[in-house]
């Protein structure tokens, strides 16, 4: 309930600050194409359950009719408002709404397609528990995820090869240690990571460390290497396809 009363304050605070950035975007994204500013994009939330999480548009109309879900940096259907609105993460904060709904919170697992789903663990199906957030560990650590997928001949699987093992891992994790001042650390360093995504490392890894979280974990989120392919959790094999 306390979450929930944060959630509700800090979203309504956060819209009202939000608001002289998100309608100029808005009007900027109408007028490129005369089409709706927003893109909802349906997700799978706690339980489960599919709900319709909101952004601001940042890729031509019909982009997910190409059956691609993960976005590199070099796709061809990021606009060029888009490619501005991407890297100031500017549509996310449109899912501001969402969490003063009910349907996120302001930290928590980032949510997944239903075919990213679909290849849950039986480990990975805790993190349908909980109710997706905005930020969370991962979000900090894969912030450049376009960047990740750029050049990959398929990026979907790239994405179940390289990030997904340890964005779960992560998920896992939040899931565990939960609580309201490990939530304002994340904010903060959320934030931070916009000015300084590798401050914003420094913070994630004193947190795993501080909660004595595996050193594989730690060593990864350090980002100081280049991703390879890892098997989810609850898995010993690296995912060589993704669901139909």
């Amino acid at each position: 309930m306390l979450k929930r009363i944060v959630d509700f304050t800090l979203a309504t605070i956060g819209l009202l600050i939000t608001s002289p950035v998100l309608v100029p975007v808005m009007i900027a994204v109408f007028l490129q194409d005369y089409h709706s500013p927003f893109y909802v994009a349906p997700r799978v939330g706690r339980n489960g359950k599919i709900f319709k999480m909101i952004k601001i548009r940042s890729m031509v109309i019909n982009a997910d009719k190409s059956g691609v879900d993960s976005t590199s940096n070099d796709d061809k259907r990021i606009t060029a408002v888009g490619r501005f609105i991407r890297n100031y993460k500017i549509d996310e904060l449109s899912q501001l709404i969402n969490v003063f709904t009910g349907d996120m919170s302001l930290v928590g697992p980032r949510p997944n397609v239903s075919r990213d789903v679909a290849l849950y663990t039986e480990a990975e199906r805790k993190i349908l528990t909980v109710k997706p957030g905005i930020t969370d560990l991962s979000s900090i650590v894969f912030s450049d995820e376009g960047a990740i997928l750029e050049g990959r001949p398929d990026p979907d699987l790239s994405y179940n090869q390289l990030i997904r093992p340890f964005k779960s891992r992560l998920a896992l994790i939040y899931i565990e240690k939960r609580s309201l001042l490990l939530d304002f650390k994340l904010i903060y360093l959320t934030v931070v990571a916009i000015l300084s995504k590798q401050k914003a490392l420094l913070g994630i890894n004193q947190i795993l460390r501080d909660l004595n979280i595996d050193p594989l974990v730690i060593e990864v989120c350090k980002r100081e290497k280049p991703l390879t392919p890892y098997p989810p959790p609850g898995a010993t094999e690296i995912v060589l396809k993704r669901a139909s």
